[in-house]
């Protein structure tokens, strides 16, 4: 196994789980999850191992139909290109295709777009960006070092 230095550990909040609890109520509440779920989406994950249910508010940014996640936590991985995944947008229900985004200029190129778009995803992910709204390319490195993906989702 390669050591990689300087690469940034996946960054959690210390309430997580429960900020994770909290916010999947919002989006389940009618009305709240219109005005909630123009950032955030909720993904109905499984295990492809453990057949564990995952439950996972994440923050999306559009583009065109499409919905673009980028993430380096370790449930990304149970998403493949080609299966697809149930998830709810805007308090509906749906399905989406998947297609899971690895390679570097893939992911360095949609983590620019979305951290761009979004300050928050920006700080979470530990991405500067410029007052001109460019991020910091050494940070979208480091992301995709850290384990960063980006999962493109085309609802059905």
């Amino acid at each position: 196994m390669t050591d990689k230095p300087n690469t940034p550990a996946v960054r959690t909040m210390r309430a997580q789980g429960l900020a994770n609890l909290v916010v999947r109520g919002l989006l389940r509440t009618p009305g709240l999850s219109r005005i909630i779920g123009g950032r955030l989406v909720t993904l109905y994950i499984v295990g492809r191992k453990s057949g564990r249910r995952y439950t996972v508010p994440v923050s999306y940014l559009a583009q065109g139909q499409d919905l673009l996640i980028g993430t380096s936590f370790g449930w990304a991985r149970n998403l493949r290109t080609g299966e697809p995944v149930a998830f709810r947008f805007k308090g509906k229900s749906r399905l989406a295709d998947v297609q899971a985004l690895t390679a570097e200029p893939d992911v360095v190129t949609a983590y620019a777009q979305m951290a761009a778009a979004n300050p928050a995803f920006a700080r979470f992910s530990r991405v500067h960006v410029d007052q001109d709204g460019n991020p910091n390319h050494r940070d979208l490195h480091l992301a995709w070092v850290g384990g960063a993906r980006v999962i493109k989702l085309t609802p059905r």
